[in-house]
């Protein structure tokens, strides 16, 4: 993954972005449901709203976390259902090179 879209409020406001990563962190720390369900959560989401880049991420964060390619398709399988082919096009785009 290239530069940290993030980067920009780190470096220009210091104490936002610490808000930021503190809520990422609660976010996706293993609970009820671990991390790696969270992550495909996350894909799953992105999917739906079009992020491509998101997708990307979170697909290879949820593969480091044990998520297997299959666990993946399944999760889109999901979104499919619920939010159309529109989120199809947006996690091919994002996975073409991963798979």
């Amino acid at each position: 993954m290239n530069k940290n879209p993030l980067d920009v409020i780190m470096e220009n406001d210091h104490e936002l972005f610490t808000h930021i990563s503190a809520d990422k962190n609660t976010a996706f720390k293993a609970g009820a449901l671990s991390v790696k369900t969270k992550l495909l959560i996350a894909l799953a989401l992105d999917a739906a709203k079009g992020s491509v880049e998101g997708v990307k991420s979170l697909a290879l964060q949820a593969v480091e976390a044990g998520a297997s390619k299959e666990e993946i398709f399944d999760t889109l399988r999901v979104v499919y259902y619920i939010h159309g082919v529109g989120s199809m096009y947006t996690a091919a785009r994002a996975l073409e090179e991963m798979f």
